[in-house]
């Protein structure tokens, strides 16, 4: 994984967010937007942000897009940064 990606894709506050809800559960855009003051087109540029870095997955159940935290990737970024630190 790539340091520099990953400092820009965490750099914005509401990507930060996001990652925090989506460690809760899957969710929709419709659900994500309830916890944030940004339009439905900023929340999508940010989640594209994270799909691109792999944070994020997606997959379409009907008409629904559920976003999912890549768990795995988000294990890695911690132990990098955690690697950064000591």
């Amino acid at each position: 994984m790539d340091i520099d990606i990953v400092f820009k894709t965490l750099a914005d506050k509401n990507r930060r967010r996001i990652i925090q809800l989506l460690k809760q559960k899957e969710m929709t855009v419709s659900e994500l937007l309830t916890h944030f003051e940004i339009t439905q087109a900023s929340l999508s540029h940010h989640l594209d942000v994270l799909k691109r870095s792999n944070f994020v997955t997606d997959q379409r159940r009907g008409q629904f897009i559920f976003y999912t935290l890549n768990h795995s990737v988000f294990e890695e970024t911690v132990n990098l940064i955690l690697n950064l630190l000591v």
